[in-house]
């Protein structure tokens, strides 16, 4: 079972250190939203790359609409990958709904990790009384009707927004992972990643967690970064980059590996 999930999703590690690093990837990307930043890291640690079971690298057969209704499965899909390999202890990089997932398997299996790196990471993108998540149930509604009607019209107006600076390049990798995604399951994970609320659990963990934020980032405001900071139960430290955009690692990968380099090395 757990060489068929390491295949499925596409595992692979590389590197030459010591240390064991996972990068793993957000909604709407694969591993190789990870190809501008990997150099910089293969000298200092064995780097775990996987897909997310709804990446459009992956077989669309093994996404199952049953068992994939929380992020508690993705995070049993980290977990078990880990097990797989072997490894005892890893430092741990998650892009957006994968800092949730990494958080998730920390307060279940808290020996596995080092250190949690948190990228645009947010516990609820929906607005509450006395949290401000970025996004109203209204807007949040008109995004899944815009995917229903024309997945294609939502990826082309949606990439550039999450992108943020000037980078066609960066515009152009994001649109052809979201376009190889399916548009149902696309769909689907966003209606579980939107009306996912992790707040209760942060205290649970104790994991040394740096959260990375971007100046501005049109899918999680700073103050989500400052609430994660203050209800978080381990040290954590906030790094904010000043660049535009949800995908840093896409959009400005020089400066967010170096800021990387300072939280992996601390």
């Amino acid at each position: 079972m757990v060489e068929t999930l390491l295949n499925a999703l596409n595992v692979r590690v590389i590197g030459t250190g010591q240390t064991y690093l996972v990068l793993s990837h957000g909604f709407g990307t694969d591993q190789s939203a990870w190809n501008r930043i990997l150099p910089y890291f293969l000298s200092q640690f064995k780097v775990i790359l996987y897909d997310l079971v709804c990446a459009g690298s992956v077989n669309p057969e093994y996404f199952d609409f049953f068992k994939y209704t929380c992020l508690d499965a993705y995070a049993d899909d980290l977990v078990n990958i880990l097990d797989g390999l072997g490894v005892e202890r890893c430092c741990f990089v998650g892009h957006s709904v994968s800092a949730m997932i990494g958080i998730l398997a920390a307060v279940r299996r808290p020996e596995l990790f080092e250190k949690l790196v948190l990228i645009g990471a947010s516990p609820r993108f929906l607005n509450d009384e006395g949290y401000h998540g970025g996004f109203e149930e209204g807007d949040i509604q008109k995004v899944f009707v815009a995917m229903k009607e024309n997945y294609e019209a939502w990826v082309s107006g949606c990439a550039p927004l999450a992108i943020g600076a000037d980078v066609p390049v960066a515009v152009r990798e994001f649109s052809r992972t979201l376009f190889n995604m399916r548009p149902d399951i696309s769909l689907f994970v966003s209606q579980i990643v939107f009306s996912s609320d992790l707040r209760d659990i942060l205290g649970l963990v104790k994991t040394p967690c740096w959260i990375i934020q971007t100046a501005k980032d049109a899918s999680v405001p700073e103050s989500v970064a400052n609430y994660l900071k203050d209800n978080l139960g381990g040290r954590n430290t906030v790094v904010m980059l000043n660049v535009e955009g949800h995908l840093p690692h896409l959009s400005a990968p020089v400066l967010l590996a170096h800021k990387l380099n300072r939280a992996l090395s601390r």
